[in-house]
């Protein structure tokens, strides 16, 4: 779709998304309710929700819930036809209660956010390498997941399988247990515990294997990705492809959208939040945020504290001033956020005059 100029009052739109269908409302100036109504959820339903919204004027913006979810392909084609789409979160329980639910209502209080400046969220675009990497890692959580429910299976079983089935893993390391389970034939009469257990498993044992495969094949689909999104990310120290796809699927394609670093420490969930009361002053860890951009920061943290000889001398450094090892890695995930932020953006590396690192260096 391409972008058209149309004559007409300026109006504020908003669409309550589902899986099935959409509720578009839109309001004009000065906040005035003009129309409501309900299209289909489909390619099509989405260029007439547009061709709607501009035969009552031309949308300054349209907020749209659940930009990441039901909401996701309406963003696309709304912003793809030039209009600017604001994420809109859904309404907090206390408006619920006061002011009922609907969908016409959701509709309108999406329209309303927008247009009194409470909902500014720029969604993610959703339309390039980086979406790709998201949708692939999915499919690889879900599979490194299920391989480690099969291995945990597979030693509960153990722990009361028969001695002479036991005996046959001992001394086995890494792979060669999952290797031994999967070849062992019960045979045809499962009527003893013997070749019960051994029929019950091989088949976790082969669903491992199947699962590890998936997972290498995955990992090969997903590095080429990774260093063509963002090669100045995997040029970081301690930082790797998988990390490196965890922090990329949280900022999006359009990193942009964070207009500074602090946004981006906000959601790693790493940015400072002052928790002083009377004559204490402190600050504790943000516990909001995206989690697996906040894991993937720490496991950063974690090599370089390990192999940086830098970081280590700031820990030591720190550690004599009476910091705790939290505070220590709450400073230092700060510090990565902020390197993070750089290469995701590829903005130029500022000269800082004060970090807590320097005296490290």
């Amino acid at each position: 779709m391409t972008s058209m100029t149309h004559d007409g009052p300026e109006i504020t739109g908003g669409v309550d998304t589902h899986g099935s269908t959409h509720h578009a409302a839109v309001i004009g100036r000065p906040g005035r309710h003009l129309a409501d109504r309900e299209f289909p959820a489909t390619v099509q339903g989405y260029r007439d929700l547009l061709d709607w919204m501009r035969s009552h004027g031309e949308p300054a913006a349209v907020g749209v819930e659940g930009t990441g979810a039901y909401g996701a392909e309406l963003a696309r084609v709304l912003t793809a036809a030039g209009v600017t789409v604001v994420d809109v979160d859904r309404p907090d329980r206390r408006t619920r209660r006061t002011r009922g639910k609907s969908d016409p209502i959701d509709a309108y209080a999406a329209v309303t956010a927008v247009a009194s400046g409470r909902a500014t969220g720029v969604p993610k675009s959703r339309d390039g390498t980086v979406e790709a990497v998201r949708v692939l890692r999915v499919t690889r959580r879900s599979a490194v997941k299920a391989r480690t429910q099969a291995m945990n299976r597979i030693r509960s079983m153990l722990v009361s399988a028969p001695a002479v089935l036991r005996e046959q893993l001992a001394g086995l390391e890494r792979a060669a247990p999952i290797r031994t389970l999967a070849r062992l034939r019960p045979g045809a009469d499962l009527s003893t515990p013997l070749a019960a257990t051994k029929a019950a498993l091989r088949r976790p044992a082969r669903r491992h294997q199947a699962l590890d495969d998936e997972t290498t094949e995955l990992d090969t689909q997903i590095g080429p990705l990774v260093r063509q999104a963002a090669p100045e990310l995997l040029a970081l120290f301690g930082v790797g492809p998988e990390t490196a796809g965890r922090l990329l699927a949280s900022a999006g394609d359009n990193p942009e959208r964070m207009r500074s670093e602090s946004a981006f420490a906000h959601l790693a969930a790493v940015a400072p939040i002052p928790a002083s009361s009377g004559r204490t002053r402190r600050h504790r860890l943000d516990r909001g945020g995206d989690r697996a951009a906040n894991n993937a920061l720490h496991t950063i943290v974690l090599v370089r504290i390990r192999y940086d000889e830098r970081t280590r001398a700031y820990v030591a450094r720190r550690t004599k001033e009476g910091l705790s090892k939290k505070d220590i890695t709450r400073c230092l995930k700060r510090f990565v956020a902020r390197e993070i932020y750089r290469a995701l953006t590829a903005a130029p590396a500022e000269q800082i005059a004060q970090t807590d690192l320097a005296p490290a260096a």
